[in-house]
Order: structure tokens, then C-alpha cells, then sequence
């Protein structure tokens, strides 16, 4: 009988849910049946580009930012706090799965929703979840514990989580630097951040720069001085990022952003998992632009320690310094890129899709 599977990809940025329909497409292929929640309708609008049909399960738990994607810790604890205490959001979603868990062998959880963090803990549920998070997330995840106020209460708070995340059947620990032979603990797995295998595009489809921005950068002076600095430095540029679409020429969503990234110049993006894991399979170099968002600041620095080739640009809110951080730093790493490698690229990524789905159905 074939693996029955809920996979809940929570929707706060698009490196989980790009992630999630990778893998529901990879286990569907090899013969499980898989059902998608999500957790905002643009997280459900994002899956049905590339093919997936998502249900939401709530819209209430998410992480805050502003229009730079700063992450806005306040207003995030207390986001959070709302959900877990107010009866009508984290008990309801409770309720639902639930009634989901009856029909399902195994439940996904990508990444942290408090609501399966709950139920895979308690005896009866906690045998069908796997927590899937990235490695530099869950420091992040613990770290915001140890700010609250008070003190005693964080560490508390902290403590709990962590026995939350480890009480599971099993977890699933991602990087982009993991590799795919990485050794294992009882019930944790570490495997390199899975990635999509790059189409054949035409000649005319190559550009310099494959630009993504995630849909929490809003501030038009960001898209625009990033824009103008890649134009000083001579690259043509292929610019995707929902917060900008249909500004100054950026779309929204491209499902083949991987593959004109795999033969591009250079890539320029937040430093999440999935666009350093692109940089890293496909051997690109790679703009980061760094902001506010403590998991993606530990990425840049991971990047940093494996010499990974690539430059980090900050925006301040000054438009003419932000511009030439990006020009200077596209004309470093143009004048060093290698050429594009395609066929091999894509052996190291459907090695990583083959080993999470092995390693997926053997739980």
C-alpha cells in the first residue's frame, strides 16, 4: 500500500513551499499520496504556479516584517502568543489535524507551526510527525526565546519548544552545506537542501543576473537602486520578487527562475537556503543581500566560513550607496564566474531530491 502523507508548509517566506512542492512532486512520483496545507492564501496562490493544489489550514500563525524584511520581533511574539492562547486559532487548527492525522500515515511539518509542534509531542500523535527545518532556523527559532521578558520565562519557553522539536518520530535538519552522506543521530536526519533540476532554456532566455527577492521586500528604493547598480555593472537582469510585481519590469513568480539561475552569470538574492543551495549545486556566484532576519544573517555568515564565492550588500536606506555596493560587487564576481554547468548541476541536485524522498519514505 502506498505512503500516505500530510505535508504542511508554512507560508512566511517561499523557501518552504518551494521546497514542499519539490518534494510532493518527487513523492507522488514514486507513488505516495500526498495532501498540501499551507498557511495564507499567497502561500496556496505560489504552490498553484508549479502545479500544486494546497488547502489552508489558518491564516493566523505567521512571522512579521517590514518592508525591508527586517523581522519585527514584537509584533511577531505577539502574533505568535495570539495564536497559541486565543481559543478560536491554535485549538481550532488542532481540532482539524486531528481529524486529518486518521487518514495519513505520516504528517510533514516545514517549519515549526506551533500546531504540530504541540501535537508531536502527545502520545498517539507524536508518532506521525517529522519536523523538516533548516539548521540555522532553529538556532533562530531558540535564540528569540532567550530575549523575552522575563528572562526566566523565555529560558522556559525555550526549553519547551526545544522538547517539542525532539519528541517527534523524527526530524529533519537541512543546509545548504549539508552533503548528501551526512552521518545521522537516533530519529534527526541531516541532508543537504534539496533543489530543483534546471531546464534546457533557449540561448535567447540567458541573462547576466537572475535576481529573487522574497515577498517581504517592498521598499520600491531597494528594487530600484539594485536595478540601476546591475545595470552599471553591464548585466542584463531577469528580477522576480512578489512584493515588486509589475514594478519597473520585476514578476512575481517564475517557476523557471532555477533554471535560467543554473545558467546565469550571477544570482542575487536574501541569503535563505534555497537560493544559497542553487548557488552552491550549480556552482553560481551569488549577491546576498543581507537585512534584519536572524536565520538568513547565520546563512551569510555559513557562506562566509565555506568560501563560497560571493559578496554581501546591505541597503541602509540610502539609494546611491546601496547602488554602488551592488555594482561593485556584480563587476567582482562577473569577472570571476564560471561557466555554467548544467548536466552537472543537475546529477547534484537530483541526488538531493532522491535521498530526502528515500529517507522520507523509510520513516
Amino acid at each position: 500500500m502506498s505512503s500516505r502523507i500530510l505535508y504542511l508548509a508554512t507560508a512566511d517566506a517561499r523557501g518552504h513551499l518551494m521546497r514542499a512542492q519539490l518534494l510532493v512532486h518527487a513523492l507522488r512520483a514514486a507513488g505516495a499520496q500526498v495532501e498540501v496545507l499551507t498557511t495564507s492564501d499567497q502561500g496556496r496562490d505560489f504552490l498553484q504556479r508549479f502545479g500544486i493544489q494546497a488547502q489552508i489550514l489558518s491564516r493566523h500563525y505567521a512571522v512579521q516584517f517590514d518592508r525591508e524584511q527586517n523581522m519585527l520581533r514584537q509584533a511577531t511574539n505577539r502574533n505568535v502568543a495570539h495564536y497559541l492562547f486565543r481559543p478560536g486559532r491554535m485549538l481550532r487548527d488542532i481540532l482539524a489535524l486531528r481529524r486529518r492525522l486518521r487518514s495519513v500515515d505520516l504528517v510533514i511539518n516545514d517549519s515549526f507551526h506551533p500546531a504540530l509542534l504541540y501535537m508531536g509531542m502527545l502520545p498517539g500523535w507524536r508518532r506521525q510527525v517529522v519536523h523538516v527545518y533548516g539548521a540555522s532556523l532553529k538556532v533562530a527559532l531558540l535564540n528569540n526565546f532567550s530575549g523575552l521578558w522575563p528572562r526566566q520565562f523565555g529560558r522556559l519557553f525555550g526549553w519547551i519548544v526545544g522538547r517539542q522539536i525532539n519528541a517527534a518520530r523524527a526530524r529533519i535538519e537541512h543546509d545548504f552545506a549539508y552533503e548528501v552522506d551526512d552521518a545521522r543521530a537516533p530519529a534527526l536526519y541531516r541532508l543537504p537542501t534539496p533543489v530543483a533540476l534546471a531546464e534546457a532554456l533557449p540561448e535567447a532566455a540567458a541573462v547576466g543576473a537572475a535576481v529573487y527577492l522574497n515577498p517581504h521586500f517592498r521598499e520600491p528604493a531597494l528594487a530600484d537602486a539594485l536595478s540601476a547598480g546591475l545595470d552599471d555593472a553591464g548585466l542584463e537582469a531577469h528580477r522576480v520578487g512578489e512584493g515588486y510585481a509589475g514594478h519597473g519590469g520585476w514578476m512575481g513568480v517564475d517557476p523557471l527562475w532555477a533554471s535560467r539561475a543554473a545558467g546565469a552569470q550571477l544570482l542575487v538574492s536574501a541569503p535563505g537556503m534555497a537560493a544559497l543551495s542553487i548557488a552552491r549545486v550549480y556552482q553560481r556566484p551569488i549577491i546576498l543581500v543581507v537585512s534584519d532576519q536572524p536565520e538568513q544573517t547565520r546563512n551569510a555568515a555559513r557562506a562566509e566560513q565555506l568560501q563560497l564565492l560571493h559578496r554581501v550588500v546591505t541597503w541602509r536606506g540610502d539609494a546611491a550607496d546601496f547602488r554602488r555596493q551592488v555594482a561593485e560587487a556584480a563587476r567582482q564576481l562577473s569577472a570571476t564566474a564560471p561557466a555554467p554547468d548544467r548536466a552537472l548541476g543537475n546529477q547534484r541536485a537530483q541526488a538531493r531530491i532522491d535521498a530526502w524522498v528515500s529517507r522520507l519514505l523509510g520513516v
